[in-house]
């Protein structure tokens, strides 16, 4: 059952994924500006545009230039970015490592950090901890990721240095790319001060790209729990004398996970196309940096790359999300056996 559960999604995944590249390829296209004559710059001549532009399949209709890029797709291959002068495979492959591992310590936070706080503020409905915790989850939500990167920095790399200002790593260290990740990379290379140092240089961007889905989890958590706490079964535990925290985690969290956890995968989603901001104003080499330099010089092969690896991220997002509710609401999978 689950099995036909992933293929059904991966089947709606593909035919999203279709769409997304159809629209993006047209919007790529119609942006002003010519990618040939930005990319050799205001020096070239007519007929070195005209060769890129024919390389690049710019001088055929838009159905051409879109069959073109699906058999190039077919071969793993994306075409050259302008902006690298390399294919666009290598520079997702060295620009992706490092936003993937910003965002999944950003998810460990926000999820460690959010649904704590939304079941404390549950718990103290209306007291003084559920107050302060509301106020903190609407200024994180309120506030955009660059705003708190560029408090954070001030506070903790300036006024306190106590976490490095920018990059990845440390000058001093060497570590040989197995991964891609650092954090892995530096174990496997049994240098365990390099792995601290790459600690230290996460913490900062991470905690700043959480801070929005901290709240935003703080926030559902809360809202589903106090709801919750309204049922039946909660007054009956409650007259039974239980623990108010084994009711609070054993009763009242586990409902209410259920309707958070879509919003909560979304965000953690989202955080990967987000992350520009970030990553520019802690110099990260990331992905999504990488992003917006190509997407302001017209750079349609690494445009067309970096989007679809986003997308992908969100539809995978998206099946692990169902399948965990699945799991978690035996009314779904119920339902889904019925259907079968």
């Amino acid at each position: 059952m689950v099995l036909r559960t992933l293929l059904n999604r991966l089947l709606i995944s593909l035919i999203v994924l279709v769409g997304v590249s159809m629209l993006i390829f047209g919007i790529a296209r119609v942006i002003p500006g010519d990618p040939a004559r930005i990319a050799l710059g205001p020096n070239a001549t007519t007929e070195q545009i005209s060769k890129l532009r024919a390389e690049m399949h710019l001088d055929e209709s838009l159905p051409s230039q879109y069959f073109h890029f699906l058999i190039d797709l077919s071969r793993g291959d994306l075409g050259t970015s302008l902006y690298t002068n390399r294919p666009v495979t290598l520079d997702i492959a060295e620009f992706l490592p490092a936003t993937l591992e910003l965002v999944f310590l950003a998810g460990i936070i926000m999820v460690s950090v959010g649904l704590p706080l939304g079941m404390l503020a549950a718990r103290y409905r209306d007291s003084w901890p559920d107050s302060l915790i509301r106020v903190f989850a609407l200024l994180t939500v309120s506030a955009p990721s660059f705003v708190w990167a560029v408090i954070l920095m001030l506070l903790f790399a300036f006024y306190l240095p106590i976490f490095p200002i920018a990059g990845r790593i440390s000058d001093i260290y060497e570590i040989e790319r197995v991964t891609g990740f650092l954090t892995i990379d530096t174990l496997l290379a049994g240098n365990y001060a390099a792995f601290g140092d790459a600690l230290r240089h996460l913490v900062l961007p991470a905690v700043a790209l959480s801070l929005s889905g901290i709240g935003q989890a703080a926030r559902l958590t809360r809202s589903n729990m106090v709801e919750t706490y309204e049922k039946p079964y909660i007054e009956m535990a409650q007259a039974y004398g239980f623990f108010p925290s084994r009711i609070a985690r054993s009763y009242a969290f586990k409902p209410s996970l259920i309707p958070s956890l879509t919003i909560i995968g979304l965000d953690f989603a989202a955080m990967l196309g987000n992350a520009f901001l970030v990553e520019a104003v802690f110099a990260w080499p990331g992905l999504s940096r990488y992003g917006v330099a190509v997407i302001l010089r017209k750079d349609l092969n690494a445009i067309m790359g970096t989007v679809l690896i986003i997308s992908i991220t969100f539809l995978i997002v998206n099946i692990i999300v169902d399948l965990l509710i699945g799991y978690l609401n035996p009314r779904v999978r119920y339902s889904t056996r019925g259907s079968a």
